[in-house]
């Protein structure tokens, strides 16, 4: 069995990592399957980066243990190196070079010959869609082009886990969409990606389970769907044609599904619904009732509302302030 074949590409218990008095990462533990996508959500100052970090052998742990792919992120730091791709939160090519510059002197950095470096560089250049930019300085380009320039020069080496620390922020929504589709397209090749991001669509769009970290302690762990289940119900939503049947239609609904109605605008409704076994029969009974409705929408609990629910303040605070 090579090292990429074992199921876990991460494997991590109870990180540690202190600065002066603050325990900046408290305890992680992580498992990533191969092939898989994780999202690392928390506030700033979190501790995702510094976990980050550690498991890219650029911080040595102070309490704790990781493998990557079997290889022990201490001993085997050279193994590590070598299985892995990072995309900090700050682009790292140079200003002055050109983008096939840029990717070539990366190519050679991992030991590609120069006629390799230059043959990756064109086909990195392809698949990121700056091939007419390739002769250009990096003055020319945009941030969403310099971002994605970053991601290529990361994925040089071919590396089976990849780590994006943050990769889409200050990017506009179309090259956003752009970066996700190049993720996407990356774990379908075989790879796997840790990702850490401040967008919760963003985690909710591309990972497989999401990690959330707060105060350095990770505070939850599961898909997206098992994190929305956890905070509560589904909710059923009902919007009436005429106003005047509002206390009529709450009366049927909270007799039918033994629940509270909240009323929001005269007009509609909203209830905790746990099944959908009962939805027709709600809707038979408005109908009977001679009650018309405009729209029904039953509503999933957002990934917003499990990030505040976990992480409290401190998450709301940043979001306003993004």
């Amino acid at each position: 069995m090579t090292k990429t074949d074992t199921a876990l590409a991460v494997e991590a218990h109870g990180l540690v990592k202190i600065f002066g008095s603050n325990r900046a990462v408290d305890g992680v533990s992580l498992n990533i399957p191969t092939g898989s996508i994780c999202g690392v959500l928390g506030p700033n100052g979190a501790g995702k980066t510094t976990t980050i970090n550690m498991l890219a052998t650029l911080s040595k742990p102070d309490a704790g243990a990781a493998k990557i792919f079997g290889c022990d992120v201490m001993k085997e730091t050279q193994k590590v190196r070598q299985l892995i791709g990072l995309t900090g939160q700050f682009a790292s090519i140079d200003e002055s070079l050109t983008a096939t510059e840029n990717l070539t002197i990366f190519g050679r950095l991992y030991g590609y010959s120069r006629k390799d470096s230059k043959r990756k560089a064109n086909e990195l250049l392809e698949e990121f869609g700056l091939t007419e930019a390739a002769n250009k300085t990096l003055a020319q380009f945009s941030g969403g082009m310099r971002r994605r320039l970053d991601l290529a020069a990361s994925l040089l080496s071919s590396p089976p886990l990849i780590f994006l620390d943050e990769p889409t922020t200050g990017l506009d929504p179309r090259t956003r969409a752009q970066m996700w589709a190049t993720i996407r397209t990356l774990v379908k090749n075989g790879s796997t990606v840790l990702l850490t991001t401040q967008y919760l669509d963003e985690a909710d769009q591309l990972a497989d389970t999401i990690v959330v970290i707060d105060k350095g302690r990770v505070v939850a762990n599961d898909t997206p769907a098992g994190l929305k289940k956890s905070i509560g119900a589904s909710s059923l939503q009902l919007t009436l044609i005429n106003p005047d049947d509002t206390a009529a239609a709450a009366q049927i609904v909270e007799r039918m599904l033994g629940t509270k109605v909240q009323i929001a605008e005269a007009s509609e409704l909203t209830t905790p619904m746990d099944s959908t076994e009962k939805l027709t029969d709600v809707l038979a009974a408005l109908k009977d009732a001679g009650i018309a409705l405009t729209s029904v929408n039953i509503r999933q609990p957002s990934l917003d509302e499990v990030f505040f629910a976990l992480t409290g303040n401190a998450a709301k605070k940043e979001k306003e302030e993004n």
